[in-house]
């Protein structure tokens, strides 16, 4: 059976999506997941995007931002300082970041998948250690291996899946969300797709098509009580925003801060023990790292007077993700007995209702 999604509840967001409404509606992009539940504590997995699908290693141009830097994102030095991605990127759990890089690694190394003779594979993660045992490192060679080898184009899942397994938002049942945004062909018809793994904020907080619903929906807070307890939040946000305008470095990086906006939209701040770290890619100019014998590469740059709707399309994309990953997580009791409600669907359009912002 399929799951709603927060536009089959009458959710409303301002855009049109993608084919999918994910982050594969940008051609080439492919994701991949394998997710890990097994006893009582092991509640996590690993999330894999390929920005070019496949055995594909040609570079894309990046750009990361930190809107708050507690948190890793392994290999984001070299694109700050170079502007490209080279291969796959993970999202996992804190302490799995180790065994997906070097196995990212090992996959590229089996299958002649390097641009260069050494790789720095883009791992990021959010803390499962709520619901999931960290210290136990669950998450294996295989279960990458799996996830790189599993990845597809077209609808993927959401919720408790991949990465975001084991991950709490808005104190209820989080992990991994996608949407995506189509421009009009007056503004360049071109897609922007966003992957969002959540693990954040505080019930107070949560905000639905501008509607404060967290402070309507109080009961099964597990940290707070549904208070205000005048503190922001603790865990993180991992974006992946990706997009096939033909924007440079310096732009995506643009692209990345926006979703800083998106995460807004639903109500958090950030807060000092948030690991919140953004990384937007164009599948763009396949030549980006590629030059003649001079060293010149032909590229194409859309002008910064052109960049507006993709800002905001990375803003809203992200909104969205967000929302979707809540509407799709189901309920989930993990390590030493922790339950963690999902969402409750009903109750969201009757608030919803209540303030005139249901659509059906």
């Amino acid at each position: 059976m399929k799951k709603p999604r927060a536009r089959d509840l009458g959710i409303p967001f301002d855009g049109n999506t993608g084919t999918f409404n994910a982050i594969t509606d940008v051609s080439g992009v492919t994701v991949g997941y394998a997710t890990v539940t097994e006893g009582e504590s092991a509640r996590t997995g690993v999330t894999v995007i390929l920005p070019r699908g496949g055995m594909d290693h040609t570079p894309v141009y990046a750009g990361v931002h930190s809107f708050n830097g507690n948190g890793e994102m392994t290999g984001a030095a070299w694109v700050e300082e170079g502007g490209l991605l080279e291969g796959p990127i993970g999202i996992t759990n804190t302490h799995s970041v180790g065994i997906v890089r070097d196995t990212i690694i090992a996959w590229q190394v089996k299958n002649n998948a390097m641009y260069q003779q050494w790789s720095m594979p883009v791992v990021a993660e959010t803390a499962d250690g709520w619901l999931n045992d960290m210290n136990a490192f669950y998450v294996k060679e295989n279960h990458v291996l799996s996830a790189l080898d599993s990845a597809k184009t077209g609808a993927i899942a959401e919720g408790n899946v991949g990465g975001g397994t084991g991950m709490i938002c808005y104190e209820f049942k989080g992990g991994t969300g996608t949407s995506s945004r189509k421009l009009p062909d007056k503004l360049g018809g071109w897609t922007v797709g966003v992957l969002a793994q959540c693990n954040f904020g505080r019930r107070y907080q949560l905000t639905i098509a501008g509607v404060p619903v967290g402070q309507h929906l109080l009961d099964d807070a597990p940290f707070t009580n549904g208070e205000n307890p005048f503190k922001q939040d603790d865990g993180s946000l991992i974006v992946i925003v990706a997009t096939d305008a033909p924007v440079l470095p310096h732009q995506l990086k643009r692209l990345a801060k926006r979703a800083t906006l998106g995460m807004a939209r639903t109500g958090s701040m950030g807060g000092n023990g948030s690991g919140d770290i953004f990384l937007a890619f164009s599948t763009a100019n396949p030549e980006a790292a590629h030059g003649d014998a001079m060293g010149l590469s032909n590229i194409q740059a859309l002008n910064n007077d052109h960049i507006d709707p993709l800002l905001s399309a990375s803003a809203l994309a992200t909104e969205e993700a967000i929302i979707n990953a809540l509407i799709a997580a189901e309920d989930m009791t993990g390590h030493n007995g922790l339950s963690i409600k999902a969402l409750p669907h009903g109750k969201v359009r009757e608030i919803l209702r209540g303030y005139n912002r249901l659509k059906k």
